[in-house]
């Protein structure tokens, strides 16, 4: 950064110093010469897979993709994902989606399915919870890796070797699992007991990057559900202590907080097992937690904080029945101002300062230079 002046110049250097991610991080994963980025997940990830399975999804008309010249690519935002942010950062083209088969993946591929979830849909099915939007579970995605490789590696031990230089994503995935089963009258208590089940689930997924030669692993948790519009609406309460300062719902943030706690513990047992390989966990929650809490300073409506920028109806400017994409459901004149996007997903702003304080949360684990 170019030396300041005193005194303003000053304060405005101390402000991007230690208030933002640093600037240098836009490029920091770039040190670790990665050479592709493989993506498990579900619609905080997923660049075009639930597209090619449902042409007819919201997810692939306008105003989604409003920012990528005008132009849904399938991503769950006005523009661009956590992940094609960290593909920036690590000077790796935006990875595109395993389904779209005329798309070039010579730099790694997207598996992530929005609307998928960890568990697989029949399991879920048994225990009462239906997944409405795609069958393409965790387990689906695994295997469409699988495929792929059959097709780039010679066998076990060439797949290794490639994947020296590749970083694995696998996840955010979960997250649907309790959504389903929470608008479909399940309570915290019994989404509590599917966590051993879902952290089971992205631990078996770990294990299996790690058999393709993953040498790289990043595992991100969950966010705080209880600050986004959609919770906010649905499980709306008149008790104020059940709202937190940032006026985000403190039983279902405890809830992700348990879910990612359980997430760490299995990382930790995964990293014991396999002591050459690096896991990292992702750090989302806290990421989305900083950025609300220093929304104002970064440009961020703090009167719309959770609030959706693309939808209609109620406190938070969101509704199932009016969901974004739909006739008539505005969007707001100042994206840029909101972190949510449509009461579920955050703007594509909102996603580049979590990234930016992801990417600085887990470069020195990765440990590139190790």
């Amino acid at each position: 950064m170019a030396s300041c002046k005193l005194p303003f110049s000053l304060i405005l250097c101390s402000f991007f110093f230690f208030v933002l991610p640093h600037a240098s991080n836009a490029h920091l994963l770039k040190t670790c010469e990665f050479e592709a980025i493989y993506n498990l997940g579900d619609s905080i990830s997923d660049t075009g897979n639930l597209i090619q399975e449902d042409p007819s999804s919201v997810f692939g008309k306008f105003p989604y993709g409003q920012n990528l010249n005008r132009n849904a690519t399938g991503r769950c935002s006005n523009g661009l994902l956590m992940i094609d942010f960290i593909a920036k950062s690590a000077g790796i083209p935006l990875l595109n989606a395993y389904l779209n088969v005329s798309s070039p993946k010579s730099y790694g591929v997207n598996f992530a399915v929005a609307g998928s979830t960890a568990l697989p849909v029949e399991f879920l099915a048994e225990n009462g919870v239906a997944a409405p939007v795609t069958n393409s579970s965790l387990t689906i995605q695994l295997g469409w890796m699988d495929t792929h490789f059959n097709t780039t590696c010679y066998n076990s031990k060439d797949c290794t070797e490639k994947h020296k230089k590749s970083l694995f994503m696998v996840g955010e995935i979960g997250g649907n699992d309790y959504n389903y089963a929470l608008f479909q009258g399940k309570t915290i208590d019994e989404m509590k007991s599917m966590v051993p089940n879902v952290v089971k689930a992205i631990k078996d997924a770990i294990k299996r990057v790690i058999s393709f030669g993953a040498t790289r692993v990043i595992v991100p948790g969950n966010f705080p559900i209880g600050c986004i519009p959609i919770y906010l609406t649905g499980f709306h309460s008149n008790d104020s202590d059940a709202y937190d300062e940032f006026h985000c719902l403190k039983g279902l943030n405890n809830f992700s907080m348990y879910h990612n706690e359980q997430l760490q513990q299995a990382i930790q047992e995964l990293q014991q097992e396999h002591p050459h390989v690096i896991i990292v966990y992702g750090d989302y929650y806290n990421a989305y937690k900083w950025v609300l809490q220093k929304a104002s300073l970064l440009g961020f409506d703090s009167k719309s904080l959770q609030k959706a920028c693309c939808g209609s109806g109620g406190d938070y400017d969101f509704s199932l029945v009016r969901f974004c994409g739909a006739p008539d459901v505005p969007v707001c004149p100042k994206p840029r101002e909101r972190m949510s996007w449509d009461g579920v997903h955050s703007t594509q702003k909102a996603y580049f300062f979590m990234a930016r304080w992801l990417i600085r949360n887990i470069f020195q684990k990765l440990r590139c230079f190790a």
